[in-house]
């Protein structure tokens, strides 16, 4: 008789919502996030970082894509040391 293997599921990433920042988590591990400016000296440009990878955009939207795409191709580099 042949045994089933038992696989966990992996838990899908969500965003959450944090003061000024939006952060792209998977369980416990934060993968990347969303950053805004100071409340009032905000340009109007959102930062993101996934990774060792950091970029900006003009939109919400724009940056957890970004971020999103990032974490699924698993283009981070390595460190050196």
């Amino acid at each position: 008789m042949a045994t089933k293997r038992k696989t966990r599921a992996r838990k899908k990433p969500v965003w959450e919502r944090g003061y000024q920042s939006h952060g792209y988590w998977q369980g416990k591990e934060c993968l990347g996030r969303v950053r805004l400016g100071a409340k009032g000296e905000w340009d109007g440009i959102y930062r993101w970082e996934a990774g060792n990878n950091i970029g900006e955009a003009q939109t919400l939207a724009e940056a957890k894509r970004q971020v999103e795409q990032k974490i699924l191709l698993g283009l981070t580099q390595l460190d050196l040391f």
